[in-house]
């Protein structure tokens, strides 16, 4: 069947929002990360749940746009409305790390200039893919998934989700997701708090436990979203993005807590997040409409450069984190400049990005795939 007969159902422009917002809060993160000497005293200490409640967001939206459609689609319209969505963005990210490579040669990645060119464009290539790189292939040194564009690996479980909702959870009664949700919190609680970081960071390197990591960390925000999609009964609430973009960025940025004493403090702390706060989040800014056209455009312009910043700010955060190697001693003072250098200019290439490359291939991948 044509897929764009599936007529496009009505956004949630708050939501489209709050993906915004987190999204730039991921990008804070990722600048403040060099900065800390480990997981206890990086400024945005919290900042990689932001990848747990889009995961959350995820599952909602698939939810409420996939649903009551299923008679008249097949599993294969609904994966080409995905790939549609979401490959054009992967390959651009994919292509931007494989620029900059060899100009991110430093003391935290000293072998770089020794790896031959053929190398790095086959990992780019498997890149467009999205599966994970061979721990083999690892031509950085991190042991990422995706050496060219580290947050690659969050689009993997995105997928994985993706397809395990298609082939089978999207027919579970409201009771049998119920059950499902309960384990996969249970599941994410216990890696919280057993973790030896105590915390939920992790899921971009392919070794057992980080891959057991990241399916945890998206089973559960993935198919709460879902079943909140399902089961919600929207209200309404008065200044919902204002009060819901403070709720994430007061969850995102809290100081670590419990400190080396009581690790399994700060994997509470988070397991709240993500199994509480964050669906409620995700439930007031689905009960809420926008109140004016000024919060109508702000809404839109961080719904939509939302994914092309989390694909394209991290191949630029290489050249920042190898600055970084380079000069070391580096404070937060001095670095501030750079950070919101790369800040900006992440967001400029975002617009860009989706103004000129991801909305016209989209465009052409629906008549190309229809």
């Amino acid at each position: 069947m044509n897929h764009n007969s599936l007529s496009v159902k009505p956004h949630y422009p708050i939501l489209d929002g709050l993906r915004g917002v987190a999204a730039i809060i991921v990008v804070t993160f990722h600048l403040a990360e060099p900065l800390g000497t480990g997981h206890l005293d990086i400024l945005v200490n919290h900042g990689y749940l932001a990848v747990d409640f889009f995961f959350l967001l995820s599952g909602f939206v698939i939810g409420y746009a996939y649903d009551d459609r299923w008679q008249k689609m097949t599993i294969g319209t609904f994966f080409k409305r995905r790939i549609e969505r979401l490959q054009p963005m992967v390959i651009l990210g994919m292509t931007l790390g494989a620029i900059g490579f060899y100009y991110t040669d430093s003391t935290i990645w000293p072998l770089i200039h020794t790896v031959p060119i053929w190398k790095m464009l086959l990992v780019m290539l498997i890149g467009y893919t999205v599966l994970p790189i061979p721990l083999s292939m690892d031509i950085r040194g991190w042991q990422e998934m995706h050496p060219l564009n580290s947050v690659g690996w969050s689009l993997f479980f995105e997928y994985i989700a993706n397809i395990l909702y298609a082939v089978g959870v999207r027919k579970f009664s409201k009771t049998a997701l119920g059950i499902l949700v309960l384990i996969a919190a249970i599941a994410l609680a216990h890696l919280a708090i057993s973790s030896p970081n105590g915390d939920l960071s992790g899921g971009w390197t392919l070794t057992t436990e980080q891959v057991r990591i990241g399916m945890t960390r998206m089973m559960f925000p993935f198919f709460a979203g879902l079943l909140l999609s399902r089961m919600a009964k929207p209200t309404r609430i008065k200044h919902a993005f204002l009060w819901c973009s403070l709720m994430i960025a007061i969850v995102l940025y809290m100081p670590r807590i419990g400190g080396t004493e009581h690790l399994w403090m700060n994997g509470i702390y988070e397991s709240v997040c993500v199994i509480i706060i964050f669906p409620l989040i995700v439930y007031l800014g689905a009960s809420s409409l926008v109140h004016s056209q000024n919060e109508h455009k702000i809404c839109k312009f961080l719904g939509d450069i939302s994914y092309p910043l989390y694909l394209v700010h991290y191949p630029l955060v290489y050249f920042y984190v190898a600055w970084i190697s380079n000069h070391k001693g580096i404070t937060i003072l001095q670095a501030w400049p750079y950070a919101l250098l790369i800040l900006i200019g992440s967001i400029i290439l975002a617009y860009a990005s989706l103004k000129w490359y991801d909305e016209p291939v989209r465009k052409w991948l629906r008549k190309k795939l229809g």
